[in-house]
């Protein structure tokens, strides 16, 4: 049943991929893999990382770059699943061949471990495609699974899911979040997990570690109390701005996650203080402007560094967007109330870190707290960072696990 419905998803896939573009380049790029596969091995051998997209990589890379840093000469493959992962990190060079992981039929998974001959497998997070772990236990290829998170009612522990839960069982070692993770496991008869939390603190760590110097940034923000606002959509963006416009002490660098001209020009149209856009900007103008409106991609990460405060968008719709990545340079977060499903927000909410908002009311008041108490703004900023320090670590516990593999 399982390998029937990889067949119709492949079927409709290739359906919609006649006028859908995503579901195009998908399809085109797996078809380049074969190719891929066949100029690039050649004789070498690879250790292999699978991601999803984009979020799945972030988790996987603090691995990779640890094993490139200490074995140079061990060649890597990453795949992808989703063209949002793939478009983006198609050129990342810590790895040696990047590409599109073909759809999780018998027939493509045999194919694909026979050309890329991997010595061993990282599959990340939620990734457990059933006929390529069973062919890389078939050819005694250790398979471990790196971040992965589980809950009640996915499938596994469903009774309609115990064919499907075999495949957990062919996994060489789970390196697991959360307690909760190893208890749902051992009630299927997985034992082999060990609980070393997520990945991605070791990676808001390291970008911290190597966050760009933006001059530009820098001049706009010298001397000033800054907000920044990563990722907004426009009913985040609503709050912000009327606060800015009636709060005169506050800076604001505002990266909207729609960078389109239609709506910066909407985001312009709501300012009532003198703003430019970063592409536009120099070092004369950005010390006049009051509000830095980030038009490209890329740089968010490093701008928190400039933040006295920082508001992370997405909770009055889609859901929230990366907190730590904010939170790991030791400053409050205010977010909105669609929060529940990231673990992060709620660790940070409940050891003050994190401030939850439903409307403009709110936002004005714990800013208000934090303008009359300082002491305040400093504590949840200190939280924040603790938080993501003391959870961080798990690269390393993973790496130093299975390093005798990949020597």
């Amino acid at each position: 049943m399982y390998s029937l419905a990889i067949y119709l998803y492949m079927i409709i896939v290739n359906i919609v991929a006649l006028f859908h573009k995503k579901a195009r380049l998908m399809t085109r790029g797996q078809r380049q893999t074969w190719r891929t596969l066949r100029q690039a091995v050649g004789s070498d051998t690879y250790v292999w990382f699978h991601a999803a997209s984009l979020g799945e990589f972030e988790q996987g890379r603090p691995l990779m770059e640890r094993l490139r840093r200490t074995h140079p000469e061990q060649k890597i493959l990453l795949t992808f699943f989703s063209p949002s992962g793939y478009e983006v990190r198609k050129d990342y060079a810590g790895a040696d061949i990047v590409c599109y992981l073909p759809f999780d039929t018998p027939i493509n998974a045999r194919k694909f471990v026979r050309l890329a001959r991997p010595t061993a497998a990282y599959f990340i997070k939620y990734e457990f495609w059933r006929n390529y772990i069973d062919v890389l236990h078939q050819h005694d290829i250790p398979v471990y699974s790196v971040s992965s998170i589980f809950r009640e009612g996915q499938i596994f522990f469903r009774w309609y899911g115990k064919n499907y839960a075999r495949c957990l069982r062919r996994i060489t070692h789970f390196f697991v979040q959360n307690d909760a993770s190893k208890s749902l496991l051992a009630q299927i008869g997985v034992s082999n997990v060990s609980v070393v939390g997520d990945t991605r603190f070791d990676r808001v760590i390291d970008i911290q570690n190597e966050a760009k110097h933006l001059p530009l940034c820098e001049t706009f923000a010298q001397g000033k109390q800054v907000l920044v606002a990563g990722s907004s959509w426009a009913p985040d963006e609503d709050i912000l701005i009327d606060y800015f416009n009636r709060h005169d002490g506050w800076r604001l660098i505002l990266a909207p996650h729609v960078v389109s001209d239609e709506h910066l020009r909407e985001i312009e149209g709501k300012l009532r203080r003198p703003a430019v856009r970063y592409t536009q900007a120099s070092v004369d103008n950005v010390a006049q402007a009051e509000c830095l409106i980030i038009d490209c991609y890329g740089l968010l990460s490093s701008i928190y560094r400039y933040a006295k405060v920082a508001y992370v968008g997405g909770g009055f719709g889609v859901g929230i967007h990366n907190v730590p990545e904010a939170a790991v340079y030791g400053i409050p977060v205010f977010i909105g109330p669609n929060n529940g499903k990231f673990r992060e927000a709620q660790a940070l909410l409940k050891n003050g870190g994190c401030i939850e908002i439903h409307g403009a009311e709110d936002f004005e008041r714990a800013m208000t707290n934090f303008a009359q108490h300082p002491d305040n703004l400093q504590q949840a900023g200190e939280m924040a960072g603790r938080y993501i320090h003391e959870n961080a670590g798990a690269a390393d516990k993973i790496f130093q696990a299975v390093m005798t593999v990949t020597k």
